[in-house]
């Protein structure tokens, strides 16, 4: 897959500021992100957070459809059926470990970041878009963490954000794979601000324009903007479904184990398209994945971020052997067949070992590939 990153910097009207624009650029696959898009990102960040002149950072995908529809999973999966254990433990311990320290440095930055989430935000985009200061969704965004169906997990810092969620959210949204609309992104914490999709070049002109020379705070001036430009939006805003069932999902998630917390959401009263939907995808998700979900938010709710992103980089790698991940990608992905032959039948016959294995790393401390993240 090929794909690239574009960056550019526009001049403010002080003539000494810049604003920083990088735009996802791999419109075929939705801006989905390879390796080398990935290292772009990463070094690009890292000069612009020592430049002084560049005081905030809009973060974009090209074309109307997608932010970021995830990460190069068709070349994993090449590597996965390909080349023996070893290699593949190599290049997955590679590729994810530079999107998380990718995504770890949006997650730590100084400098204000706005993702312009417009259109499809999902998978390795939301390590991007959950990074960011400022999150932004449009009428159109449809946003979601749906590898449950490729059997994978909840990556890219999932175990960090979907744990900051209200109670039961996270857990939903990881077991279903639900897609979250510019509404329901706003209500449960997932987006901050809803802009017209029109409004980007506008949000542009005012950052150009602000008085960057006497700010103190560019954090405030970059959310007044946003605010301001949120105000205008009158009308088109979908209308909510994850907030419709709002409480009987956060009490679906209550039960004490992941068989209860299936049947659970399974049972939800409902006949809405969207609830259905959700159901559907973890009825036929994987069974592996319900559990490392559950797992994430139940055992790892007060984890640091970076110990979060070192339990994926193990967590992932390890799927990546497991050959789950790899029957995923074909079935949805690259066959189409939408038949993944699971491991297990149902969540109830995954064997724990199996998911035990799964959360022990595969590095010690010293030699862990993210150790340098520390203890933030």
């Amino acid at each position: 897959m090929s794909g690239t990153v574009h960056f550019s910097e526009l001049p403010c009207s002080d003539s000494e500021h810049k604003i920083g624009v990088a735009t996802l650029d791999n419109a075929a696959a939705l801006n989905a992100l390879t390796l080398d898009m990935l290292q772009l990102i990463k070094d690009k960040f890292v000069q612009w957070q020592d430049d002084d002149d560049i005081v905030c950072i809009l973060l974009e995908g090209q074309g109307e459809k997608a932010f970021c529809a995830g990460g190069d999973v068709r070349t994993m999966y090449d590597v996965m059926r390909d080349t023996t254990p070893d290699e593949t433990k190599a290049f997955c311990s590679h590729f994810f470990g530079v999107e998380y320290e990718c995504d770890f440095l949006l997650h730590t930055y100084y400098k204000p970041i706005i993702a312009w989430g417009d259109g499809i935000v999902m998978g390795g985009g939301m390590g991007l878009y959950m990074g960011s200061s400022h999150k932004v969704v449009t009428p159109s965004s449809r946003i979601a963490m749906p590898e449950i169906s490729i059997g994978l997990y909840p990556d890219v810092g999932g175990t960090w954000f979907l744990n900051r969620l209200d109670e039961g959210v996270g857990l939903f949204l990881g077991l279903t794979g639900a897609i979250v609309n510019a509404t329901d992104a706003i209500g449960t914490h997932l987006a901050d601000h809803l802009v017209l999709a029109e409004h980007k070049s506008t949000l542009l002109e005012q950052l150009q324009i602000a008085e960057w020379e006497s700010v103190e705070d560019a954090y405030e001036v970059v959310t007044e903007i946003l605010e301001n430009l949120s105000e205008q939006v009158l009308d088109g805003i979908p209308e909510p479904q994850l907030l419709a069932v709002m409480e009987p999902i956060q009490e679906a998630c209550k039960g004490d184990s992941v068989i209860q917390v299936v049947d659970n959401i399974l049972a939800i009263e409902g006949n809405s398209q969207w609830l259905e939907r959700a159901k559907t995808n973890l009825r036929t998700g994987s069974p592996i994945t319900a559990h490392i979900c559950y797992r994430q938010i139940n055992d790892f709710h007060h984890t640091s971020l970076a110990d979060c992103f070192r339990l994926e980089l193990s967590i992932s790698v390890r799927c990546a052997l497991l050959g789950e991940f790899q029957e995923g990608v074909r079935a949805r992905l690259v066959d189409k067949d939408g038949s993944p032959n699971w491991k297990y039948a149902s969540v109830a016959e995954v064997d724990s070992a199996v998911i035990g294995e799964l959360f022990t790393s595969l590095w010690s401390d010293d030699e862990h590939p993210l150790a340098q993240l520390g203890h933030y």
